[in-house]
């Protein structure tokens, strides 16, 4: 099925997916950048700020955050985030701009979630701006994909008893009542995000997804 791109294509989009976040971020007006996301209790620009955070952070760095962070990852992801978020919108553009190129990865993980992250959080921001960003299917596919599989750190399945069906792609997961749609928005439902699933549709004005009522 081609489900997994090879490296180089992946750098490849996440370098593009980064340039455009930048200059989608960079015609933001104050009052966007203080936007709250479905991201938890994240605004515009913490989400913005924390997509810098993995290819400039040194390990000794993300060493001290943890330390900070008392052992707890998930915090420590969320206050380093809030933290560089303090930093003016224009250098928070900057910094992401300067990871353009850059193939730092986050302790821990593998090639495969730069490009899982600038996807998702890209939507993050954009869905909270009620924007329509665009998502190459080949790399959604990839990212749903790695989505799928994760199980460090450990996430509850937030759709039991679902059969994903891209229907712009091939690639299919699960089993059980089917949801089809673009694969963009399985992404968006993989990742736990069904309301902006449900946003990603209104704005690209395809039918609504088939869902279970649990959704």
């Amino acid at each position: 099925m081609g489900v997994v791109l090879g490296t180089d294509e992946r750098w490849q989009i996440v370098d593009r997916e980064r340039t455009s976040l930048a200059d989608l971020l960079e015609g933001l007006s104050p009052e966007e950048w203080q936007t709250p996301t479905r991201c938890g209790d994240w605004r515009v620009r913490d989400v913005a700020a924390h997509l810098t955070v993995a290819a400039r952070f040194s390990y000794g760095t993300v060493f001290k955050e943890f330390v900070r962070a008392r052992g707890n990852s998930d915090r420590m992801i969320h206050d380093s985030a809030v933290r560089e978020a303090r930093l003016p919108v224009a250098e928070i553009v900057a910094n992401l701009r300067s990871t353009v190129g850059s193939r730092r990865l986050a302790p821990t993980t593998t090639r495969r979630e730069p490009l899982l992250d600038i996807l998702v959080h890209g939507q993050d921001i954009a869905l909270a701006l009620g924007r329509r960003r665009k998502m190459p299917p080949a790399a959604a596919r990839d990212a749903a994909d790695r989505a799928w599989t994760m199980r460090v750190p450990p996430r509850p399945w937030p759709l039991p008893g679902a059969r994903l069906v891209a229907t712009d792609i091939e690639w299919t997961r699960g089993a059980g009542e089917e949801i089809r749609g673009p694969v963009a928005v399985l992404l968006l439902l993989v990742t736990g995000r069904p309301e902006a699933a449900r946003e990603w549709c209104e704005l690209a004005g395809v039918d609504a997804l088939r869902r279970p009522p649990s959704l």
